[in-house]
């Protein structure tokens, strides 16, 4: 049948199983628009506030899903809005497209109003984008950019598409859903390697990424844990990979990360790193890293391997199948003294974190506020970040209760991600979504909560409230002599009058009594929710690697 290029992209859209979308309107997209209006019993639209939101809800929306997210702007300044949301998907490998409008073919290269090449302005942070100057390229363009995205490492891909290939006809032919493109399979002689490494082991540490907890593996990692009597930690991206509540799990490891995580992999003597890239934040000094131990990296992109960190063994390809064979195996092994030092590095974990708990004079500390949430929260629950201390601060106390329920943008440190992305993993799963934010991080995008209100999406907001940008702060306390610049807010913003404002709920709460209280009716409203939760300023993220520090150097207290 015959369709305007408008038609086949909506009808492509659905045909590769895209139910949501998220997007804002504009002159170069009316056509694309007109046609979401005629399909809008199969596809639904959320109009968001501002293009960057509706980048971060198609992030939110794959990250809980793991479904590739969509996003729709127009052209010139709705393209350059979804930059930010473009980057943080490409650092995090979050399967995404984004499609936008642009002037027509006639009109490209002449500064026409609104013109903008946003396929060079994103090329540095895309998989892969496409100028589809061809109608009868259209359909076929789409289906690759939906292939490319969730393929091998996945990552968002963008399509621009000029005016007049959205106007005119073209015949379009329905295809089934794009697979996958299938990832090499690493030889068995390096499987067979990475047994024999593992064998040798006597205090196995197995580090789990966001690699891991996008193919949903942390059963597997766990049932392997068991057999090689090994360790887990995780990294930042790889939290809610694996149940909180295993005795083997350690939590996320690195700048902030669990002190028995990190001393535990920096004690190993072979780390089974799965899925993750080595980031800096995990790493610290990379020249002190892990010197004791030798490093097994399973990974789909080979320029992840040796980047960051040299590995004894890099095995690059389809890393589910690698690592199921290598468990397969792997005889059995019984590590009782490792596992009495782990015990002991716990154990000192908890002492610190009693210390931190007594100094602290707080009417309301960070962690009493998640041992709330904790206990209130149900066990469906995605939680959602901004950027800061109050992200940090999730990573460590937040317990998940299964796999995809943390959303937060690791790689990018997105300040303004969270509402966006919780909107979107509201729209993706139904289930409860609460959004950890600063005051910091929720001015940058509060503008989303018309779109909460507009959706009736029951999101809950904890702002944790200190009245400064608490990361960049706590950095200026600790390093350079509390010369605090440009980081204490002497913003008048009533919180509480600003939910009202734009038609959600508000509730002050600077007591635990008090917080739990406002917390137990956001969660049964069923409506979007502002707890506006005043911490002290001082209350900092610990423990704490110091600037081109290593695992050796963690500070635990402040002085």
């Amino acid at each position: 049948m015959k369709l305007t290029g408008a038609q086949i992209l909506i009808q492509t859209l659905i045909e590769q199983g895209v139910t949501d979308v998220f997007g804002y309107p504009g002159g170069q997209v009316i056509n694309i628009y007109d046609a979401l209006y005629e399909y809008k019993d199969k596809i639904n639209h959320v109009l968001t506030a501002h293009e960057q939101g509706a980048a971060h809800a198609a992030d939110g929306y794959s990250r809980a899903t793991g479904k590739v997210g969509v996003c729709i702007a127009t052209s010139g300044p709705g393209a350059t809005n979804l930059v930010t949301g473009i980057a943080t998907a490409m650092l995090d490998s979050i399967p995404m497209v984004a499609i936008t409008g642009n002037v027509p073919c006639s009109l490209i290269g002449k500064d026409s109003f609104q013109e903008i090449d946003i396929t060079g302005v994103t090329l540095p942070i895309t998989k892969h984008n496409y100028f589809v100057n061809k109608i009868e390229d259209l359909a076929d363009t789409l289906r690759e950019a939906f292939s490319i995205a969730k393929s091998g490492r996945p990552g968002p891909v963008l399509v621009d598409i000029p005016k007049d290939v959205q106007v005119a006809q073209y015949e379009y032919e329905p295809q089934p859903v794009v697979e996958k493109i299938p990832l090499p399979k690493v030889k068995e002689s390096l499987i067979d390697e990475a047994v024999k490494l593992i064998s040798e082991a006597k205090k196995p540490y197995i580090y789990v990424g966001g690699g891991a907890a996008g193919l949903g593996m942390g059963a597997d990692i766990v049932a392997f844990a068991e057999k090689i009597d090994a360790a887990i930690g995780c990294s930042f991206m790889g939290l809610s990979a694996v149940p909180q509540d295993n005795e083997r799990f350690l939590g996320m490891q690195g700048m902030h990360g669990h002190y028995a995580s990190s001393m535990s992999q920096n004690e190993a003597d072979l780390i089974l790193a799965v899925g993750v890239r080595f980031s800096d934040r995990a790493t610290g000094n990379v020249a002190k890293f892990a010197k004791k131990s030798r490093i097994i990296q399973l990974d789909p992109d080979s320029a992840e391997v040796n980047k960051n960190v040299r590995v004894d063994l890099g095995l690059v390809g389809d890393v589910e199948d690698s690592f199921k064979r290598i468990a397969q195996k792997c005889e059995e092994q019984n590590h009782p003294e490792w596992l009495v030092r782990v015990e002991e590095l716990k154990k000192e974990e908890k002492q610190f974190e009693e210390e931190i708990a007594a100094a602290s004079t707080a009417s309301l500390t960070p962690k009493q506020v998640f041992e709330i949430i904790n206990d209130l929260k149900k066990p469906d629950t995605v939680i959602a970040t901004d950027v800061g201390q109050h992200q940090m601060w999730t990573a460590q106390y937040v317990e998940f209760d299964g796999p995809r329920r943390f959303v937060s943008s690791g790689g990018l440190g997105t300040m303004g991600f969270g509402l966006g992305a919780a909107m979107g993993a509201y729209v993706a799963t139904k289930d409860p979504v609460v959004l950890i934010t600063g005051d910091g991080s929720f001015g940058m995008n509060l503008n989303e909560l018309a779109t909460a209100v507009t959706y009736k999406i029951p999101v809950v907001i904890v702002l944790m409230n200190n009245g400064v940008l608490g990361m960049v702060r706590q950095w200026q306390t600790l390093f350079f002599g509390k010369r605090y610049s440009n980081t204490v807010l002497t913003r008048k913003t009533d919180f509480v009058k600003l939910a009202e404002s734009f038609g959600a709920e508000g509730y002050l709460a600077e007591t635990p009594v008090e917080f739990k209280r406002a917390f137990e009716k956001a969660i049964e409203s069923g409506k979007p929710v502002v707890i506006d939760t005043r911490i002290d300023k001082d209350e900092f993220v610990l423990p704490m690697l110091p600037p081109g520090g290593a695992i050796s150097d963690i500070i635990t207290k402040v002085k």
